[in-house]
């Protein structure tokens, strides 16, 4: 397939072939074209909602696409370098769950980071796989887990010779990336496959002087998220093969759990944003990294603040960076990310990505101006000029990796008891708990409840992280499974 190819975007002209032709419509959606429901039509338009259609013949099927989605698959796999592409409309949880189904079934082990997205533990209650985690290094100023060492995955190989396949973060939600290319073939040398979690790491595919992305380093899968750097709307995203794996068969595991009614709106949205990024993703994220460096340094220069970049590169745990990831440390200012967050949204109308007990995040994307990068700077400024204080008495670890007792699907699945948090010390934890975002968990089901990871989450709790993932919505109790 030639590059001009990527001036096409085959399921939009076939929504706009349907839209002159007015057809009459007998199927669902039951809006019909927003006729049924005037006030969808009037907060969305009458030209979003004209399009918010079912699958039909000419739109072909997202389940069994033999026509013009099999063609923007086709041109997605050449733009990203992959050997198949999936268009996903669950979002890159549902393409990190459908990477993991596709290597592992009950029993099997799969080696990762512990700091992994819920989705990926999800995964593991689904298909009742087994996790071994790579022991992390810690950033002991930002408190932040670093990525994955090659050498202490040989030794989780080493003692667990038998498992199928290798997770990696691409990068992490701070920016940190491992060394992919040696992670890749270490695995492979042991005949295990290689998934990669690029949920932050679309830009890698078409920006220069960036890490390299899963594709490049020769993964065998990978999960993209387009709404994310890749502009495409929320829900998105896509998932990347490699010729090692058996396309047919991924789709069917796709469609174990993936919609039969895919929107036709989230689909168009990845044709145009593959479309934009093929032909103008490289201009587009050198100026994202312009304007993320040209933050980072005017960050740095008001003082209190650490905006970190490449000088966290040591070739080992942090073998490369992000630098559009745009992470502050806010706590030499006596304020953890998250009231730094929560002080951007309610006073200066500013909505950062996330904030957590040290660090807050402003993401940098194609869409962003220079003129709002100076508001932000010039609102930090003014944070630290008002709100500046002692703070001595914060917790300054982000990651804490617990001990795995059970699998995540037997704990998940056990009998639990209902305890208040405190009285949890010991325990083993039966269900999620994490702030969200950035959606890492803090505790997973089968996991030893210690003293330092109730503390953490009471002050998270108390400093107004968004704790989730409990069957108490206040967070105030835990379940914990009922040991013999």
């Amino acid at each position: 397939m030639s590059s001009k190819d990527q001036k096409r975007a085959p399921i939009c002209e076939a929504l706009e072939r349907l839209r002159k032709k007015r057809v009459v419509p007998f199927d669902v959606p039951g809006h019909k074209r927003g006729r049924g429901n005037p006030e969808l039509e009037q907060l969305l338009g009458d030209r979003c909602v004209s399009l918010d259609v079912n699958s039909m013949k000419p739109l072909d099927n997202l389940c069994h696409p033999v026509s013009v989605i099999r063609e923007a698959e086709e041109l997605t796999a050449e733009a990203f370098g992959a050997d198949h592409a999936f268009l996903m409309v669950g979002g890159t949880t549902s393409a990190v769950q459908s990477m993991i189904l596709s290597v592992c079934k009950a029993g099997d082990k799969i080696i990762l980071p512990r700091n992994v997205h819920k989705s990926a533990i999800n995964a593991l209650v689904l298909c009742g796989a087994i996790p071994v985690y790579v022991d992390m290094e810690v950033e002991e100023r930002i408190g932040i887990a670093l990525g994955m060492e090659n050498e202490k995955l040989k030794k989780a190989i080493a003692a667990n010779p038998d498992a199928v396949a290798v997770l990696v973060n691409n990068p992490t939600y701070y920016g940190i990336c491992s060394d992919l290319v040696s992670i890749v073939a270490t695995a492979h040398s042991h005949g295990m496959k290689v998934l990669v979690d690029e949920a932050h790491g679309t830009h890698l595919y078409f920006g220069k002087n960036l890490p390299i992305s899963g594709m490049a380093a020769g993964a065998d899968m990978a999960a993209i998220s387009m709404h994310k750097s890749g502009g495409s709307l929320t829900q998105s995203s896509v998932l990347l093969t490699n010729r090692t794996m058996n396309a047919e068969y991924v789709r069917q595991i796709i469609n174990l759990t993936q919609t039969t009614s895919a929107s036709y709106l989230l689909l168009s949205s990845l044709d145009i944003s593959r479309r934009n990024l093929a032909l103008r993703g490289e201009a587009s994220f050198a100026k994202v990294v312009d304007m993320a460096e040209y933050a980072r340094t005017e960050i740095n220069a008001i003082g209190g603040y650490y905006a970190y970049g490449k000088e966290l590169i040591n070739g080992g745990s942090v073998y490369d960076f992000d630098v559009t990831k745009l992470c502050v440390y806010t706590q030499d200012i006596g304020l953890t990310g998250i009231e730094v967050y929560d002080l951007l949204r309610d006073e200066y109308d500013i909505q950062a990505e996330f904030g957590d007990i040290g660090n807050m995040m402003a993401y940098i994307s194609i869409g962003d101006r220079i003129r709002d990068i100076e508001r932000l700077v010039g609102a930090l400024a003014d944070i630290k000029r008002l709100y500046e204080k002692d703070g001595s008495g914060l917790i300054d670890c982000e990651y804490i990796q617990p001990e795995v007792v059970v699998s995540p699907q037997k704990a998940f699945y056990a009998k639990r008891r209902s305890l208040p948090i405190e009285e949890t010390e010991q325990c083993v934890c039966g269900e999620f708990v994490m702030c969200y975002p950035p959606g890492i968990p803090i505790l997973a089901p089968g996991e030893r409840i210690t003293r330092e990871i109730i503390d953490y989450i009471l002050f998270a709790r108390e400093k107004g992280c968004s704790l989730q993932g409990t069957e108490n919505p206040q967070v105030e109790y835990l379940n914990v499974i009922q040991e013999r």
